[in-house]
């Protein structure tokens, strides 16, 4: 690997999940500003060919509905971008879920199962999924896992969400272990709280918003762009040296 300290994705296609609003569009986005053709997973193919629409003129993208919560789908995923791009090089898992909003002893089993299978499963079967691809063309990659400050301290009233971010982080880690030697780089990112309609519950609430605004020495919350660039860094051969981190991009929620 030649170092670099130019950001650049060039020559690249990355697998965005969660690719067809907020956090997801905004890092889709930004990776193909970096030169990137980028494929756009979500569980709805109507609401990626919008927000493909809304990349038009950007770069090249792939908009394919995708279940990642099941291994066939995610399979069915990287089939289909290795066979419209000849290889994937770099893998954002952002696709997630938080069905419950209360006391975590009060979760419904349903919800506990769905919030599984999505935010851990479905990052786990993309994560593997790539590695498969790696190995089989024998060259690297990157994984950007997108966690969360809530799996690094107490979430309550989120805590079944929590408890899937902290395993998100764990598997960040021990896979960075594992796959370093196959040139496999994985890290995570830890954002706060992000003005998109997944956080719309706790941003459009003035009581819940101030409670975590007047703790964050930012005093605000972000914007889903804010939080891209972080991505972008982490797949680029900038970050050639960087595995098993978790960047944290909260505003300095966490710093006390």
């Amino acid at each position: 690997m030649t170092a670099t300290s130019t950001i650049s994705l060039a020559g690249k296609v990355v697998v965005v999940t969660g690719a067809s609003r907020g956090i997801g569009l905004a890092i889709a986005g930004a990776c193909l500003d970096a030169g990137a053709r980028v494929v756009l997973a979500s569980r709805k193919q109507a609401d990626l060919d919008a927000a493909a629409a809304t990349l038009a003129g950007r770069g090249e993208t792939l908009a394919l509905a995708c279940h990642t919560g099941k291994a066939e789908d995610v399979d069915a995923l990287f089939a289909r971008a290795v066979e419209r791009f000849g290889r994937v090089d770099g893998l954002v898992n952002n696709a997630a879920t938080n069905p419950h909003f209360g006391p975590l002893v009060d979760t419904p089993d349903l919800a506990i199962d769905k919030t599984l299978e999505v935010n851990v499963k479905g990052y786990f079967y993309a994560a593997r999924a790539l590695v498969r691809h790696a190995r089989a063309r024998d060259g690297g990659a990157a994984i950007v896992n997108v966690a969360s400050v809530a799996g690094l301290r107490a979430a309550p009233m989120q805590g079944i969400y929590g408890m899937t971010k902290a395993a998100v982080i764990s598997m960040t880690q021990t896979l960075a272990f594992e796959l370093g030697s196959a040139g496999v780089r994985v890290n995570a990112i830890a954002p706060g709280l992000v003005e998109t309609r997944f956080a719309a519950a706790i941003v459009q609430n003035p009581m819940l918003r101030e409670h975590v605004v007047k703790r964050t020495p930012l005093a605000r919350h972000a914007q889903p762009a804010e939080i891209a660039g972080a991505a972008v860094y982490l797949l680029s051969d900038a970050a050639s040296f960087t595995t098993g981190s978790v960047l944290v991009v909260d505003g300095g929620l966490t710093s006390a």
